[in-house]
């Protein structure tokens, strides 16, 4: 297994493990879990690169615990089907006779 990338978060988050879901040249997106406090989360996070080459965190949201977790899929299950753009329903075209 390869050695992983350092995320650029607050030194006192301890990083447990996370996946990259999209890095580009000027973006950054993973779900990271993450000890603070003997606590342990969550977190999808944001990062967009600086012209000084540095990443800022442009978005960051944790998941707590199970039942958050729950809520957060529940609802997100409820609109993914509205993900979907509805297709416009063709019209009917006259018939043509040759």
């Amino acid at each position: 297994m390869s050695e992983k990338e350092k995320l650029p978060l607050w030194e006192q988050y301890k990083v447990i493990d996370y996946v990259t879901i999209f890095k580009s040249e000027k973006w950054w997106e993973a779900i990271v879990v993450i000890e603070s406090f003997g606590r342990r989360s969550i977190a999808l996070y944001l990062w967009q690169k600086r012209n000084d080459g540095t990443w800022r965190r442009q978005h960051k949201f944790q998941v707590r615990n199970l039942d958050e977790w729950n809520k957060l899929k529940n609802a997100i299950e409820q609109l993914m089907p509205k993900l979907q753009a509805e297709t416009p329903k063709p019209e009917s075209s006259p018939a043509t006779s040759s």
